[in-house]
């Protein structure tokens, strides 16, 4: 097997290859997110998981499998990535009340001594408890939420499911930005 390269500085992207038994590398892009844009959530999430890509390709100069993704998430007809500040978390929170989450999540894998490629999406969607009203107020502030696209995370702090999450559907690791068996599929076409 190729040695690997996680083109992300995400924790939680970096855990799921870890508890997978994967052995990679880590490099962070560095790109400019919100300079690049598209109404159409799948299709902003793949350009970004490419300008990733396309951003660290020059940076490696020995045969790996690069591994770069992106998500964001569509909710009641919009795209909400990471949040701002928060107003745009509590604008998020809110939405997620009354309507489910989709988390649309690309991801390239390119072999960096062929040049071949593979993308693919994958989507899961979470579903809230109307009680997480009440508790908005608590999340804001929470510096974590702003480096997740849609400001949530599917796991409380002790490790368990977020107390407000009522259902998924989909895959826990689609939620959390790398959805395996996708990923293991696109190696698998391009090793």
């Amino acid at each position: 097997m190729m040695k690997i390269i996680l083109g992300s500085a995400s924790k939680w992207r970096q855990q799921i290859l870890k508890e997978a038994g994967m052995a990679f590398d880590a490099l962070a892009p560095n790109i400019n997110e919100k300079n690049i844009r598209d109404e159409d959530p799948e299709k902003l999430a793949l350009a970004l998981a490419h300008a990733k890509a396309k951003a660290l390709l020059p940076r490696i100069h020995s045969p790996h499998l690069l591994i770069t993704a992106d998500q964001v998430v569509y909710c009641n007809g919009e795209i909400f990535e990471k949040p701002r500040d928060d107003i745009e978390l509590r604008k998020f929170l809110l939405a997620y009340v009354q309507h489910p989450a989709k988390t649309i999540t690309a991801l390239v894998v390119t072999n960096t001594q062929t040049q071949k490629s593979a993308e693919g999406i994958d989507i899961a969607t979470v579903y809230f408890s109307p009680d997480l009203i009440y508790s908005i107020e608590n999340y804001l502030g929470n510096q974590e939420l702003y480096h997740c696209a849609g400001g949530f995370q599917i796991e409380n702090k002790t490790g368990g499911l977020n107390p407000f999450i009522l259902k998924i559907e989909g895959e826990i690791d689609s939620v959390k930005g790398l959805p395996m068996i996708l990923l293991k599929s696109l190696m698998k076409k391009v090793e």
